[in-house]
């Protein structure tokens, strides 16, 4: 068993949580520079590269199941990635974390077995409506074609869920997610290729930052932590998003925190530890794999 085998899926998922975000702050500052789609590019480019030398997958050897998963997979991975940043452009980023987040509690609804994961998911949500601040934006104001990135966001994220479990359980350490990667850079070059000359030392020093904190580092441990923890659960704890990102808003780009996000923080620090408590590791009846 591997160090990272040896720790707790639960930490795995928070630690992963927290790279991302403040890999998040690091990219807010890319995007204005080339654009969401050449910060898309950069991020799962460079995070390819580094996985393929880590990972050296086998390009041989696996079956149909097996390449349709990965495939699934990166193509999952590239677009949750792409439609999000590209909802940037029309929504306040509060608005469409918010309906981004939809994805995966609803999966994690859908896949409940107990009344008390309805509740956690219950919490989660309403923590994540008063951290985003979604409820004090104006219909009025919000753009139809956010709306519909935000939500394709969503709802790739949920695949990425699924894809991800079932990737882990076909292929071994990070192989398949190597190859998933592969996938995803293929997928969104064209959206990015056209910032490819802007590309400087400075950029492509925070591509590489963002690379190894938004896409290798919790990308990894995800995939590893779902081998040993069911969907749903992981559903919850990934309300935990919002909350890291309003924290490294404060500390990386400067940004208040206000009492009723406050407020929100704790539902969903509430509803991650209702989880934690009852036990997040998977039965062993059950599979993402399957």
């Amino acid at each position: 068993m591997s160090r990272l085998e040896s720790v707790p899926a639960p930490i795995l998922v928070l630690a992963g949580i927290v790279s991302v975000q403040f890999g998040g702050a690091l990219a807010a500052t890319l995007v204005p520079e080339i654009g969401a789609g050449g910060s898309v590019v950069m991020r799962l480019l460079f995070a390819t590269v580094i996985l393929l030398g880590i990972a050296r997958p086998r390009w041989r050897g696996h079956s149909r199941r097996a390449w349709l998963t990965v495939i699934g997979f990166g193509l999952a991975l590239g677009l949750m990635n792409f439609t999000f940043y590209g909802s940037l452009a029309h929504l306040p980023i509060g608005v469409a974390v918010t309906i981004e987040f939809l994805g995966p509690l609803l999966l994690a609804a859908a896949m409940s077995r107990r009344a008390v994961d309805l509740l956690a998911v219950v919490a989660a949500a309403g923590g994540v409506l008063l951290i985003s601040e979604a409820l004090s934006v104006p219909f009025a104001e919000l753009n139809l074609t956010g709306l519909g990135l935000a939500a394709t966001a969503g709802a790739f994220w949920a695949a990425y869920i699924i894809f991800s479990g079932r990737t882990g359980a076909e292929f071994e350490k990070l192989e398949g997610l190597a190859l998933a990667m592969v996938v995803a850079t293929v997928v969104t070059l064209p959206f990015g290729l056209a910032s490819v000359p802007e590309w400087n030392g400075e950029l492509i020093a925070k591509g590489l930052g963002i690379a190894v904190m938004s896409s290798v580092l919790p990308y990894s441990l995800e995939i590893v932590a779902l081998r040993r923890l069911s969907t749903q659960v992981f559903g919850i704890l990934l309300s935990l998003e919002p909350a890291v990102a309003a924290l490294a808003g404060l500390l990386i780009l400067s940004q208040s925190l206000h009492g009723w996000q406050l407020l929100g923080m704790a539902l969903v620090v509430l509803a991650s530890a209702i989880v934690l408590g009852l036990g997040a590791r998977k039965d062993p009846a059950e599979s993402t794999g399957s």
